[in-house]
C-alpha cells in the first residue's frame, strides 16, 4: 500500500508540473524576434538600442522612392552600431529605363550592392502605378525588360522582396474601405488612391502581373510585401501560396486588416502556412524625429503585435476602438513568423 500511495503521489506531482508547464505561455522578451519590413533614414544608435532590448533584429528596406545612395549609407551606419542586428534590402532605380544601358547600369548597382551585404532587392508599388515607358503605357512588375534583373538576383541566391499593388481598399471610395489604416493613408496619399484613377491598372492586373513574373521566374527566392496585396482574403493568399511554393509573404502594416476578418479563419491561415509567413511591421524612422519618441512608439506596435499573435486576449484595432480576439498561436508557429521564416526566406545565418 506504502508503495501504491508512493506512485500516485509521484504520478499526481507529474501531471501538476506537466500542467503548469503547458499553460506556461512564451514571453516576449524571450522569443528571439526579426522585423522583416523596416525602414531606417538616420544615422544614431537609439532605435536599434530599443530593438536588442526587445530582443528584435532589423531587416531594413530600401525604396526607389527616396535617394539610393543615401539609404544605403544610413544602413551602413547602422552596422556600425549594430553588426549583427542588422539586414538590409537593396532598391534599384527606374531613371533611364528607357535607354539600352539601364539593364546594364541596374546590374551592377545591385553587385556592388550584394558586396557590401544586401540580402535581397525590394521593388516598390511605383511600378505598375507611378512609372511609363515613352509609350505612356504603365511599366508593370512583369515586364520583359526586368527578366535579366531577376534573373540575376537568382543567381546571387538573393531575394526578390515585392510591394506591389495596393490593398483591397485602395480600389473603394474612403468611406466604404474596411481598415481605417487605409482611409488615413489614402485620404493624405490621393495620388496613390485608384477609385480616383480608374484609368490606372486595376487591383486585378496588379496581381496577374506579380503571378506572370512568378510564372517566369519559378525558382526565384520571392517575398510578398504587405501579405502580396492579398490581405482581405485568406483563401485567395492560400491559394497563391500553394501555386507558387517558392513564394512567401510579410505582414507590413497589414495586421489591422487581418483583424477585421473572421479570427477562425485567420488563425487557420496562419497554422496552415506557418512557413510562409514574416512578421514585419513596416515602421520606418527618419532623421528629423525624435528617435527616442519613435523608439518607444515601436516597442508599443510591437508590443500590442506580439498581444495579438500569441494570447487570447481582447487587443484593439489601430485608430479604432474596435476589440477583436488575439490568435492565441503555438509557440513553433511564433517562433516561424518571428524568427525562423526570415532566417530562411533571406538567408540570415
Amino acid at each position: 500500500m506504502k508503495r501504491l500511495n508512493q506512485i500516485i503521489t509521484i504520478s499526481l506531482l507529474m501531471l501538476f508540473f506537466a500542467s503548469g508547464c503547458a499553460k506556461k505561455k512564451i514571453q516576449f522578451s524571450d522569443l528571439p524576434k526579426i522585423d522583416a519590413h523596416f525602414h531606417i533614414r538616420y544615422n544614431g544608435p537609439e532605435f536599434l538600442d530599443q530593438a536588442v532590448k526587445d530582443n528584435f533584429k532589423i531587416i531594413g528596406i530600401l525604396t526607389d522612392h527616396y535617394d539610393l545612395v543615401e539609404q544605403e549609407n544610413f544602413i551602413l551606419k547602422q552596422w556600425e552600431h549594430h553588426p549583427n542586428d542588422l539586414l538590409y534590402l537593396t532598391a534599384f532605380s527606374m531613371q533611364g529605363w528607357d535607354k539600352p544601358d539601364w539593364q546594364e547600369k541596374t546590374i551592377k548597382w545591385l553587385h556592388s550592392a550584394f558586396e557590401k551585404g544586401a540580402a535581397g532587392v525590394k521593388v516598390w508599388k511605383d511600378i505598375g502605378m507611378e512609372y511609363k515607358d515613352r509609350d505612356g503605357n504603365f511599366i508593370m512588375i512583369d515586364n520583359p525588360r526586368f527578366d535579366p534583373i531577376f534573373d540575376y538576383i537568382e543567381s546571387q541566391n538573393k531575394t526578390l522582396t515585392a510591394h506591389i499593388g495596393e490593398p483591397k481598399d485602395c480600389w473603394l471610395p474612403l468611406d466604404k474601405m474596411v481598415a481605417e489604416s487605409d482611409r488615413e493613408y489614402y485620404s493624405h496619399h490621393p495620388e496613390y488612391h485608384m477609385y480616383l484613377h480608374p484609368e490606372y491598372p486595376s487591383y486585378e492586373d496588379q496581381i496577374h502581373s506579380v503571378e506572370h513574373l512568378l510564372e517566369k521566374h519559378p525558382h526565384i527566392r520571392y517575398v510578398g510585401c504587405h501579405l502580396a496585396s492579398m490581405e482581405s482574403s485568406p483563401e485567395m493568399l492560400g491559394k497563391f501560396l500553394d501555386k507558387y511554393p517558392n513564394t512567401a509573404v510579410d505582414m507590413g502594416e497589414r495586421i489591422d486588416d487581418l483583424q477585421y476578418l473572421d479570427q477562425t479563419e485567420v488563425r487557420e491561415l496562419f497554422i496552415k502556412y506557418q512557413d510562409r509567413l514574416l512578421y514585419g511591421s513596416d515602421q520606418g524612422i527618419k532623421a528629423d524625429q525624435d528617435p527616442l519618441a519613435f523608439s518607444q512608439k515601436v516597442h508599443k506596435i510591437w508590443l500590442n503585435d506580439w498581444k495579438y499573435f500569441s494570447t487570447d486576449s481582447l487587443v484593439t484595432i489601430h485608430n479604432t476602438h474596435t476589440k477583436v480576439r488575439g490568435l492565441n498561436l503555438p509557440r513553433k508557429v511564433l517562433e516561424k513568423i518571428y524568427l525562423k521564416n526570415a532566417q530562411k526566406w533571406y538567408n540570415w545565418k
